[in-house]
């Protein structure tokens, strides 16, 4: 029988471990166009601190949702959904490959398998009943609340991803179900014709990647670059600045945390973060993974992705990497 879907190609993994790089050559060698499945790289002048691939870097391959928003917009699934259902098809059409790129779990997969979120509606009085917990009592305080009724969602969130912990908390309170057992109640069945990619490596590896990865921001820049954000007027308030690095950087400037402090506990909370996204893809059908623990075997690695996006697509390729 022939497969009439569209055909998507989607690459996840967890922050730090090469997505990026392998990206750009696996768009030339397919003539994709890549969605940014990111939910951070959307905001204009946060470049730094969300390892943001810059002009130089995408060998003139067309990026899509990448700095589309000021960072007091918000951005949220739907939005996502919507962006992608828009761009999926007017790739096609152009006779590329769509390609999304990220690894905000949630995201990505929401559009795989085209999730429909129950509509609860909002209880204001709640949320702002939880927001005085949070900051009468800290984000953690709130995030045990939401660990009580939905681990599953607790796991996935970061304590300080606020807005997601008071929505998740707010689901529960209207509907009386998790945010979880929807998300699990999905049909999953995918209005594409998939190949997702994974990549994966040796968890002590991936963490001194991170770190690496830290320290480079730190000297490329990311205090001042939060020093502008807010000189600009945006506050740590938003939901943007409360994104890791955001964060970190915000309680240096505004509480005075020693920046040593700042930095241990971004390097800490970028490796519990990283934990969570592979957390969350272990979860994911349809994955192929690639151990790319041997990273200094950049061609290598390449191959094994390129052999499986060609067996799943059907395709002859005569693409030659410079690696």
């Amino acid at each position: 029988m022939i497969n009439d879907k569209p055909n998507l190609l989607v690459l996840v993994g967890p922050t730090a471990v090469g997505k990026t790089k392998l990206s750009i050559e696996i768009a030339k060698a397919f003539s994709c166009e890549i969605i940014s499945g990111d939910s951070m790289q959307v905001y204009r002048g946060m470049d730094i601190g969300t390892a943001k691939i810059q002009s130089s870097e995408m060998e003139g391959i067309p990026h899509h949702l990448i700095d589309v928003l000021n960072p007091d917009e918000p951005f949220s699934v739907a939005q996502f959904q919507d962006s992608c259902r828009q761009l999926i098809p007017e790739i096609g059409e152009r006779g590329k490959l769509p390609f999304i790129v990220g690894g905000t779990g949630l995201y990505v997969e929401s559009v795989c398998y085209e999730y429909q979120f129950t509509d609860t509606g909002a209880d204001e009085g709640f949320r702002s009943q939880m927001q005085n917990i949070a900051d009468e009592e800290g984000n953690e305080a709130l995030h045990a609340r939401l660990a009580a009724v939905d681990p599953q969602s607790a796991e996935r969130l970061h304590p300080n991803d606020v807005r997601r912990v008071i929505r998740a908390l707010e689901i529960y309170h209207m509907s009386g179900t998790t945010l979880s057992s929807q998300l699990e109640s999905q049909n999953k069945q995918s209005p594409y014709n998939l190949c997702i990619i994974g990549l994966t490596m040796d968890r002590q590896m991936l963490y001194n990647r991170i770190e690496q990865r830290i320290d480079e921001m730190m000297d490329a820049g990311l205090v001042n670059e939060v020093r502008s954000l807010l000189g600009r007027g945006f506050t740590r308030n938003l939901i943007s600045m409360q994104g890791l690095g955001y964060k970190e950087i915000l309680e240096h400037l505004e509480d005075g945390v020693p920046l040593e402090d700042a930095v241990t506990k971004l390097k800490r909370d970028t490796r519990r973060f990283a934990k969570r996204q592979l957390s969350w893809f272990r979860h994911m059908k349809d994955i192929s993974w690639v151990d790319v623990t041997d990273h200094k075997n950049f061609s290598g690695n390449l191959e094994a992705v390129r052999a499986i996006i060609a067996g799943k697509f059907q395709l002859n390729l005569e693409y030659k990497s410079k690696y």
